[in-house]
């Protein structure tokens, strides 16, 4: 959009109609990674339940919580940072536990009932991200980052990642054609894509396989089992405006405990998109307006999310990346996207369309999704130089594998007559951090390394935002 090399820092001057282009290509960068969550999500509770969720966690709702939680940070940031809030990827293993508890209360229990108390664990992950903003406030970011090291997060998103890498393969079996194809897509566009199709990959990989999907279905052309390609049938009785079908969460201890320590990951990845958005734009936002208040926006963002049925929220690399290939920095064309985000959650027919997507082509995405993930964990580790011939390092990577690979079913157990199930990633984390606290020799340094520092967390990013 901006011909020239100077950033601009106030787009006013370039008047509304480009402003509002610039929203929308902000809204395309962020879409499809953003409404890629619900889908997976629904494939969990529809394989575990045997019935899709028709409340609560979907597209419209998730675009709502994406719009309207990106303003809500931008009031807490005073206004002041670039960033947009998309559904975060880190918590779709905890998505997937719930969805496949069979035990206690959730014995039977439908799927929107058991959705219901997954975003309950959200909104009290949502809540310990004010927990650590406060902790930052009182005593500076350096040292509480020393209990939160790349030895402990680092392996702790490579189990994230590779937790869900059989249901990759599940989707993407139904029909192995179409998800070859989404996966090769998103391959060749972020590698060479240019421009605009560079940040969008995930978009890219979706949309094209789809059109395959629907060629295929248009010339008779069925899944290996038989069964049809795509269905139509609920977009005809889908309506043109509608209200997002909002669910109040519910609350459980063991749903709580499957979801909340995920927040240690995210918030890793606020801080490291938080880093790289500075570096990016040239300001320090971590000084101005302050790490604290951009965790506390998104916190309050991924827990309002959660009261109302939607996914936790997590400032997106992807809108970093466009800010890099734009120059235009002003925070309000991100407010203009998620004005556009809103609006188009009161089109059930979009969320009906987008609801349509065949399982292999989520299949295909998640091949690359999962993967990326787990290989951002390994670069974290990487970058911030995490010295593996140290005694302790290793015995904390090792710890936190096992653990979080290892408790397939996680570790129930009884309080006052209610049975509560830890999973294998709130063990692996849990487990890291005491190990990181007890064992001597932790000279992890905040700051000391920006590149490491940005290495940090669970999206696909850009390569040159990262420079």
């Amino acid at each position: 959009m901006n011909t020239s090399n100077e950033p601009i820092r106030d787009a006013r001057k370039l008047g509304l109609p480009k402003m509002l282009v610039l929203g929308l290509q902000h809204m395309f960068a962020m879409f499809g990674a953003t409404i890629l969550v619900p889908i997976l999500v629904n494939n969990y509770f529809q394989q575990a339940c045997g019935e899709p969720l028709t409340k609560g966690l979907t597209v419209s709702v998730t675009l709502f919580c994406a719009g309207f939680g990106t303003l809500f940070f931008h009031v807490c940031a005073k206004m002041k940072v670039p960033a947009f809030l998309g559904s975060s990827f880190a918590f779709l293993g905890g998505f997937s536990t719930v969805a496949n508890l069979n035990t206690g209360v959730y014995e039977g229990m439908a799927a929107n009932e058991k959705v219901a108390y997954a975003c309950g664990g959200i909104v009290i992950a949502g809540l310990l991200y004010l927990v650590l903003a406060l902790i930052i406030r009182l005593v500076g970011v350096k040292r509480v980052m020393r209990y939160l090291p790349p030895v402990v997060t680092g392996p702790v998103i490579i189990c994230i990642g590779l937790s869900l890498a059989s249901s990759a393969i599940g989707n993407a079996s139904t029909n192995w054609f179409l998800a070859f194809i989404a996966l090769a897509v998103i391959i060749v566009f972020n590698i060479w894509g240019k421009g605009m199709f560079r940040i969008i990959p995930i978009l890219m990989g979706v949309v094209i396989s789809y059109v395959v999907a629907v060629i295929m279905n248009a010339c008779g052309i069925t899944n290996p089992d038989g069964s049809a390609i795509l269905d139509f049938s609920s977009v005809a009785s889908a309506g043109i405006i509608g209200l997002p079908p909002f669910q109040i969460c519910k609350f459980d201890l063991t749903a709580v405990l499957v979801m909340a320590p995920i927040a240690i990951a995210t918030m890793m990845e606020h801080i490291g998109d938080m880093s790289a958005i500075s570096a990016t734009v040239g300001e320090n936002y971590l000084a101005d307006p302050g790490l604290h208040r951009t965790l506390m926006g998104d916190g309050l963002a991924t827990a309002m999310a959660g009261l109302i049925g939607g996914p936790a929220n997590t400032t997106y690399g992807e809108n970093t990346g466009v800010l890099e290939l734009s120059k235009v920095y002003d925070p309000r064309v991100i407010r203009i996207a998620a004005g556009f985000a809103i609006i188009i959650s009161f089109i059930p027919k979009v969320s009906a369309i987008i609801s349509t997507m065949p399982a292999s082509i989520i299949g295909g995405v998640s091949f690359m999704l999962y993967g990326m993930i787990s290989a951002i964990g390994v670069r974290n580790v990487v970058e911030n130089k995490v010295d593996l011939t140290k005694s302790r390092n290793l015995i904390i990577a090792g710890v936190i594998f096992v653990c979080g690979l290892g408790f397939g079913s996680g570790l129930t157990f009884h309080i006052g007559g209610a049975s509560v199930t830890l999973t294998a990633l709130a063990i692996a984390a849990i487990a890291g951090i005491v190990l990181n606290i007890i064992l001597p020799g932790n000279d992890y340094e905040f700051g000391e390394n920006p590149q490491g520092d940005r290495s940090r967390g669970v999206s696909i990013k850009p390569e040159k935002q990262l420079r």
